[in-house]
């Protein structure tokens, strides 16, 4: 059994939503702004970023990023496609058949960690959820495109236990896999580093296994 991957398996590409016809265009230089904007996006925040900067910053002209985007939100919905792209290429498939319960539950809990691919991924998230009532449709994709695919992971793992009949039945996987999430998000808020965090899979399996499993010892 091998569980859904966090994110689109297609291989990194820039660009996607820009406009078509016309010349064609330099993959380089969408990967350029692109890059820039995801910096941009760590600095300073989605509100307070400006395509002006980006332009300067990918080494390109305004009018060469208005004919590849439209404006804002369809550039950074690009970017932030290319970094899930460029994630799932990067990421090994889950072991779960070379692992024991315990050890397939906490290799879960840790592949939901937001940071696992991207350090930078609980800094944007926590902008785009301040941003949320401007700009719903940014949180909406990342929820679509990263935090989904990752809790749905872990309810994944979760029930092949059951089937397996490591795991007790009738156990509530929606809640298990969206608290061990928001545990790394309330890590970071009460100020844990990211090697801190790191363990914070074994921490939660060793509160939360007792409970689930039909035989602690495995």
């Amino acid at each position: 059994m091998t569980p859904p991957r966090a994110e689109s398996t297609e291989h990194p590409q820039a660009g996607k939503s820009g406009p078509r016809g016309g010349r064609p265009r330099d993959p380089a230089v969408d990967e350029a702004i692109i890059l820039a904007t995801r910096r941009r996006l760590v600095t300073d925040g989605y509100t307070r970023m400006a395509l002006g900067d980006i332009a300067a910053d990918a080494g390109v002209t305004r009018p060469t990023l208005y004919r590849r985007w439209p404006g804002k939100l369809e550039l950074v919905i690009d970017a932030l496609d290319y970094g899930f792209r460029a994630q799932t290429a990067a990421t090994p498939e889950f072991p779960f058949d070379d692992l024991t319960p315990r050890q397939a539950f906490t290799e879960a809990i840790r592949r939901v960690d937001p940071c696992y691919d991207n350090p930078d991924a609980i800094v944007l998230q926590g902008g785009f959820i301040s941003e949320a009532d401007r700009v719903p449709e940014l949180l909406a994709h990342v929820v679509e495109r990263a935090v989904e695919p990752r809790v749905s992971r872990v309810e994944h793992v979760l029930r092949h236990l059951i089937d397996r009949g490591a795991v007790r039945s009738g156990i509530d996987t929606r809640t298990i896999a969206t608290m061990v999430f928001g545990a790394y998000f309330g890590a970071f808020l009460r100020g844990d580093d990211a090697a801190t965090r790191s363990g914070l899979a074994d921490k939660m399996t060793a509160t939360l296994w007792p409970a689930l499993a039909t035989d602690i010892h495995h």
